[in-house]
């Protein structure tokens, strides 16, 4: 099979197109043939090895220290399955599917052995295997931190980073909840951003959220504390919650990505895609990713 191996911790072009044996599904496991897959800002974290300092030894043990133990990167995938271990019950071939792979990997290939218990579900029927490969990794996320703060009982919700996977997502997300929703973004994406249902939206290069004096129940930072450190605090409601999506790691599973299926389905929750490359340009598409500035997805078409 084909696949893109990180040869070591590096810039894009550590990123090598090989071939490779194909996977054989052990038991309880199912092999997908995926066809498209995502690039996301955590895969290029971890290409770079681009990890705070305190946390270098401890991601080393599990990432690997001078390149990646599983040098096949890639946390999504939408696929097929092709065919299915003994004593798998909830799939069969045939299945049309999509997945969030975690610390597995192994998406930026053509066939992929997972867990029929991992994060994977039936992909939306209304969906392309592109469109979506573009909802889990911004989905799940999204969804996990929203519910860490509570969303159910939050009525004003501030999006920060609202045209990323995260932030495009989460605008969605909270609108579903039932929540007022400020996005933040630049300039260039507030059209977008109030397209995916935002009350309100704020183009950060010209206003500072924190200094006009609206308060919020909510403040969800999509881009994370180390690339946006916000002093929030001032714009929360007495009891309200600022929540950071790299402030912990989060626990994902199948039936929070079988949930986001039900939204997509239902209309409530759509893909957002900047970018689509053929897997033989992945390292242009990390290229652009590595730049910051991608609205929703960047998509990888892999067969």
């Amino acid at each position: 099979m084909r696949a893109v191996v990180c040869t070591r911790y590096g810039p894009p072009e550590v990123l090598q197109l090989r071939d490779l044996p194909k996977p054989t599904p052990r038991s309880g496991e199912v092999c997908i043939r995926i066809f498209a897959t995502s690039v996301s800002a955590s895969d290029c974290i971890v290409r770079a090895f681009n990890i705070p300092l305190r946390l270098k030894v401890p991601m080393g043990a599990v990432l690997g220290f001078r390149a990646p133990r599983n040098p096949i990167l890639g946390l999504v995938l939408s696929g097929e399955v092709e065919s299915a271990g003994k004593d798998v019950t909830q799939f069969k071939p045939g299945d049309q599917v999509y997945a969030f792979t975690a610390f597995r990997f192994g998406a930026y290939a053509e066939y992929k052995c997972l867990p029929e218990k991992a994060v994977l579900a039936s992909k939306p029927a209304n969906l392309t295997h592109e469109q979506a490969a573009s909802i889990p990794y911004g989905g799940l996320l999204a969804l996990y931190f929203l519910k860490q703060a509570g969303i159910e009982s939050r009525r004003r919700v501030l999006v920060y980073g609202a045209s990323g996977a995260i932030g495009t997502s989460g605008v969605q997300l909270a609108k579903y909840f039932g929540a007022e929703v400020t996005g933040v973004c630049s300039a260039a994406n507030l059209d977008l951003v109030r397209s995916l249902g935002a009350d309100a939206v704020i183009d950060y290069t010209k206003e500072d959220f924190t200094h006009n004096g609206a308060r919020y129940d909510l403040i969800l930072n999509a881009v994370g504390k180390r690339k946006a450190v916000l002093q929030a605090e001032g714009s929360l409601t007495p009891g309200g919650r600022h929540i950071t999506v790299d402030d912990s790691s989060p626990k994902l599973h199948a039936e929070d990505l079988a949930f986001l299926t039900e939204l997509v389905e239902s209309g409530r929750l759509r893909p957002v895609i900047d970018r689509s490359y053929p897997l033989e340009q992945i390292v242009d598409a990390h290229r652009y990713v590595d730049q910051g500035h991608k609205r929703g997805n960047v998509v990888i078409a892999v067969a």
